[in-house]
């Protein structure tokens, strides 16, 4: 029952959305959190069908993977209760925003923004995708967020990659969320792309305090890509 409030959730996000829906963490029992797919199947297809015309949400089988993650994540108690979902969809180009961040329990779309992907992974287009040090590729896959600190790009938050063979060396690669002067629309419209990190999800300066504060301390970030490896190995979306 869980999956399928958040699906009907996640599928009425938009930008202007305001209205009082049930909180996702009403539900705790771990019973609660083994859905029906045929259930949940029709029921996205519904919603999707209904909501062709609306901007700005993640794509249908991008919020069935997210949602997938979540569900597993809350619970193996990796990520609390409550806590915000953010998706990054790298099979979009850099130049569209491709991050959004979902308040669950309150039903809302609470940032949608640019992102960039490591430099190694594509241009416009990230394509490839790595775990391995001084790749400079991104990673796909679930993460916990972890705690915010000043470093060379200055106010940063950590993130603990807990898919392995995928992810799981965030950390150790210095994988992180940042601001950077390259991640803005500006550069987009000087090159038709975003600027490319090493391999961290780098956000526009000015906006990348507010969504670090928003999502740190142990919330979901999941990094979606079209890449049939992963897709097919995942534990989490293949649980």
């Amino acid at each position: 029952m869980i999956r399928i409030i958040a699906l009907f959730i996640l599928f009425t996000v938009s930008p202007i959305l305001s209205a009082n829906i049930n909180p996702i963490g009403a539900v705790k029992n771990g019973d609660e959190l083994k859905p029906l797919t045929s259930k949940i199947e029709a029921l996205s297809n519904e919603i999707s069908n209904k909501l062709q015309s609306v901007a700005q949400v993640p794509k249908k089988e991008v919020i069935e993977l997210a949602i997938s993650g979540y569900l597993n994540l809350l619970e193996e108690g990796k990520i609390s209760s409550g806590s915000p979902l953010s998706i990054i969809d790298f099979s979009l180009p850099s130049s569209k925003e491709r991050l959004w961040i979902i308040d669950l329990e309150e039903g809302k779309l609470l940032y949608h923004s640019l992102v960039s992907h490591g430099r190694n992974s594509g241009d416009l287009m990230a394509k490839k995708f790595s775990n391995v040090n001084s790749s400079f590729m991104s990673s796909l896959g679930f993460y916990v967020t972890g705690e915010t600190y000043q470093g060379k790009h200055g106010y940063s938050l950590r993130l603990d990659g807990v898919e392995k063979g995928f992810n799981d060396l965030a950390r150790e690669r210095a994988i992180v969320i940042h601001g950077a002067d390259y991640a803005n629309k500006d550069f987009v419209k000087s090159t038709g792309r975003l600027g490319r990190s090493l391999g961290c999800p780098a956000l526009p300066m000015g906006l990348h305090k507010e969504i670090i504060n928003t999502i740190k301390d142990g919330s979901c970030l999941f990094i979606y890509g079209k890449d049939a490896n992963y897709l097919d190995k995942s534990r989490l979306i293949n649980a």
